[in-house]
């Protein structure tokens, strides 16, 4: 009778990681910017039918790198959550952390128990009313959860875009600023990217109830020449 195969728990993880990790670099990155008025969320995205920025619920937007099925099938899930906390409870219970923390249990376990982790990264935004702090966070391929500030980088180049966001992030800017400084880090310093290439969406807290707003080309140029 053979042996079974065996594999370190250690090595299988260090596997798993490694397989998630070159599936995400291969897509295009992404940025979110706080701005005094709410957050942008500028994506490279030269595809006119697949979205990886989107709406879950009233101030909450979604945002996904990797692999397009797995993380819209996230956000499908997550609109469903939301829907489901709202119609329960209220609608004001429905927040950021919550959903944060639903979605690190499921892609924690998925990452530990099934031989395939998913191949994504996801970020979920919500602009806070009354004075409160906005928040981000930040949910990568094992289920750990970042608590970001001001600004947040997902991709295969997150460490370098990071970079250039802390050296230009300032309080203070307006969304033609945050737009700019967040598509200055996703090219760097040797490319440049066109409004027709980029999806912007942003949560503007001066809405009435729905905050989420996807902005055109036409408006990202716009900003980008303004």
């Amino acid at each position: 009778m053979s042996m079974p195969f065996y594999v370190a728990p250690e090595q299988a993880m260090k596997d798993k990681a490694d397989f998630a990790r070159k599936g995400i670099a291969r897509g295009r990155g992404l940025a979110a910017v706080g701005f005094t008025d709410g957050i942008a969320i500028v994506a490279e995205n030269p595809s006119n039918s697949l979205r990886k920025v989107n709406e879950i619920y009233d101030r909450i937007a979604f945002a996904g790198v990797g692999k397009f099925n797995e993380f819209d099938a996230l956000r499908r899930l997550g609109v469903r959550y939301a829907d489901l906390q709202g119609y329960q409870y209220s609608r004001d219970d429905v927040d950021a952390r919550s959903l944060a923390n639903e979605y690190a249990v499921l892609i924690g376990h998925t990452f530990t128990v099934d031989p395939k982790p998913l191949e994504v990264e996801i970020l979920v935004a919500e602009v806070a009313l009354n004075g409160r702090p906005d928040e981000m966070f930040h949910i990568l391929y094992d289920g750990t959860v970042a608590d970001e500030t001001n600004f947040a980088a997902l991709g295969g180049d997150a460490e370098a875009v990071t970079e250039r966001l802390k050296a230009t992030w300032k309080a203070g800017l307006g969304l033609g600023q945050a737009v700019s400084i967040a598509v200055e880090s996703l090219s760097g310093p040797d490319r440049s990217i066109a409004a027709s290439e980029l999806e912007v969406g942003i949560l503007d807290r001066n809405s009435a109830r729905r905050c989420f707003r996807r902005l055109s080309d036409e408006e990202v140029e716009n900003l980008l020449q303004g």
